[in-house]
């Protein structure tokens, strides 16, 4: 049996994919597996049968990468599988923010009362003019799987796209339409766009990359869109910026008490992947990895680990998570002195994390496990039995 904690709710589509092997609830204090949506664990205890953590979504800002990789254990989340919401509220977001759509609204509320409000919408309706998205130039800073589908709409918009990723995958390059421009550097971005809307992750290196001197290099009356991280944006800049009039617009799905009320800014609660479709695609997608992993030691969309997977056909799979330095390899099959033979291996590396996968013909001792765990660099050994 598979023990599996929740710590929010998880479309019940995700947990059906989880079969009588496994025991699923919030109250389990011995997890084999957590699942998570936005519930913070960075302070949680990692009960020694902690091997894995899944989040439905893509962001992991709520889990403390560093500790779960030292001490073996794989953190999944699922890319892609809310994307299409996130994409079409980006482009609600577009809207808003190049139509006046926004205070028209508000303004129709406050005379709903009024028995001349459709002799007074023709008069007020000048003061909500906006722009259309056709013929506009828009910057793309972040091309995975959102930015990505972004950048491919925009341009069915009739729109100038610009898209600047220094670290685009094999996949999301094949996925970009060709009638995308590439910049190889984001200012050229900040210089060209009439538009720019962010899809980078949240870490050190990507704070505040809308701040004060990034908005000196954008167009007069620039409008941004953020449907990424609130972070991602220095709001005491960006408020002088729209106090100023350097930046026309800000659409942020990231609401703060600064920004929140200003006349520049629709603050949205946090709504991008809020769909009932997204919902589950991540539930189902998250629920799937910690399946395949829990029992085959297959990895897909781990955060920490490398991606690792081949059938499980032999009687023993031992998987290891070590340090990825030189003689690993040598050293983990010399402890195999149980006449097991090796069926398959395979070795996959992330940076300074490698995991190994030996498919073995029989059993091995607990010994053979322990000496293999004992090794200086290995982080965690799992034993799977077919």
């Amino acid at each position: 049996m598979y023990n599996v904690k929740l710590y929010n709710n998880i479309a019940q589509e995700g947990l059906n994919q989880l079969n009588n092997k496994y025991v699923v609830n919030e109250d389990i204090e011995q997890p084999d597996a957590i699942l998570v949506r936005s519930a913070n664990l960075h302070d949680i205890n990692y009960n020694p049968e902690l091997k894995a953590i899944a989040r439905a979504g893509a962001g992991v800002n709520n889990i403390d990468i560093d500790t779960c990789t030292t001490k073996g254990i794989a953190v999944f989340n699922t890319p892609g599988a809310n994307s299409n919401a996130v994409k079409e509220l980006v482009f609600a977001g577009l809207l808003l923010a190049s139509r006046d759509i926004y205070h028209g609204m508000e303004w129709v509320k406050q005379e709903a009362n009024n028995p001349d409000l459709s002799k007074l919408v023709e008069k007020q309706k000048k003061h909500y003019a906006g722009n259309e998205l056709m013929g506009k130039s828009l910057g793309v800073i972040g091309c995975g799987a959102i930015g990505v589908q972004v950048a491919n709409l925009a341009l069915r918009f009739g729109m100038e796209v610009h898209g600047y990723d220094p670290y685009m995958s094999i996949d999301a390059a094949w996925n970009l339409s060709r009638y995308v421009q590439h910049e190889t550097n984001i200012e050229d971005i900040y210089r060209k766009c009439d538009f720019i809307t962010l899809h980078i992750p949240m870490n050190d290196s990507t704070k505040n990359t809308i701040n004060k001197e990034s908005i000196a290099h954008m167009k007069d009356g620039v409008k941004i869109i953020n449907f990424a991280r609130g972070g991602l944006v220095n709001d005491q800049d960006m408020k002088e910026a729209l106090d100023f009039g350097k930046v026309g617009f800000y659409v942020t799905d990231f609401p703060s008490n600064l920004l929140a009320s200003h006349p520049k800014v629709a603050a949205i609660p946090h709504l991008g992947a809020s769909t009932e479709e997204s919902e589950i695609n991540c539930a189902v997608k998250a629920c799937q990895e910690i399946k395949d992993y829990l029992e085959n030691g297959n990895i897909t969309n781990s955060v920490n680990l490398p991606n690792a997977s081949m059938p499980f056909n032999s009687p023993v799979r031992i998987c290891i998570i070590h340090k990825n330095i030189p003689k690993m390899i040598s050293q983990i099959t010399n402890c195999l002195v149980d006449n097991a033979n090796i069926d398959n291996l395979l070795n996959k590396s992330k940076k300074d994390i490698a995991y190994t996968m030996l498919d073995l013909d029989t059993e091995i001792s607990q010994a053979t496990l322990d000496a293999i765990d004992n090794i200086d660099g290995v982080y965690r050994v799992l034993h799977y039995q077919k």
